[in-house]
């Protein structure tokens, strides 16, 4: 098998550099990861260190200035908006921090959304599935206001689970909910990993959440400034402690970022 196959998404030598000329930041410079298959994976940095252009680029929902995004065995790069957006549409979910539901919608009929706009209506045991694997089977005809906010993030889970998605991306996806109930996504996020083989990236700010991934990667002004593997939430507060204070962590290169 080639490499990039074994790796759900994979970066090289990604920039994104928004603006030119004395106007231009650089959002990414020369980012090299890879995020291996069936692994949880957590986004780390100080504010406007490059998490978000990061999750986007690798998403495909922005194109990288310089390098390349590979999808599987799919380099998005010369990809067409057209082809880029069934890409999307098949192979990658995103779960945000706003559920982003749609009010006049029960349960059932947003998590159905994605399948009925790519022009497929699905079954309804197959909503009821996946409603049932995030704990919602029994609230699939309640709309959003008759939901807690921890009951919307799941129906948004289930939502981005409908399409069997390669990838799902998490952009601070407990940053609205109150701390037990955030451990509920988590704990979700965690076992769809450990028991269907799911990969998740996710973009966060806190320690606790990053605590539940495989590992936590490091940003710090667009670059990766190293990582940390099955550690806890002190441990990886303590790194960004550092990080926010003196970027004393010098950055991976592309070759440190590619395991074997």
């Amino acid at each position: 098998m080639r490499t990039d196959e074994m790796h759900a998404i994979r970066l090289r030598d990604v920039s994104r550099v928004h603006g030119s000329g004395d106007h231009a930041v650089t959002a990414l410079d020369r980012v090299s990861l890879a995020f291996p298959q069936g692994t949880f994976t957590a986004v780390m940095g100080p504010s406007g260190s490059g998490k978000s252009t990061l999750l986007q680029c690798a998403a495909g929902l922005d194109r990288p200035t310089a390098g390349t995004v590979t999808v599987g065995g799919t380099e998005l790069t010369g990809l067409s908006e057209t082809r880029l957006t069934l890409l999307r549409r098949d192979r990658i979910g995103f779960v945000f921090q706003a559920f982003n539901l749609l009010p006049a919608l029960t349960a059932e009929q947003n998590v159905a959304l994605p399948l009925l706009l790519a022009g497929r209506r699905p079954a309804r045991a197959e909503v009821r599935e996946v409603l049932e694997r995030v704990g919602l089977g029994a609230r699939a005809k309640h709309r959003p206001a008759e939901l807690s906010g921890g009951q919307q993030q799941r129906v948004a889970l289930a939502r981005a689970l409908i399409t069997r998605p390669d990838v799902l991306f998490g952009d601070e996806p407990t940053g609205a909910l109150d701390s037990q109930t955030g451990r509920q996504v988590l704990g979700l996020l965690r076992g769809m990993v450990d028991t269907d083989g799911q990969t998740v990236v996710m973009v966060t700010h806190d320690p606790v959440a990053a605590s539940y991934a495989d590992r936590v990667v490091f940003l710090v002004d667009g670059r990766v400034h190293g990582e940390l593997a099955g550690t806890t939430a002190e441990d990886i507060a303590a790194r960004m402690t550092r990080l926010e204070s003196d970027p004393d962590t010098r950055p991976m290169t592309g070759a440190e970022a590619f395991p074997c």
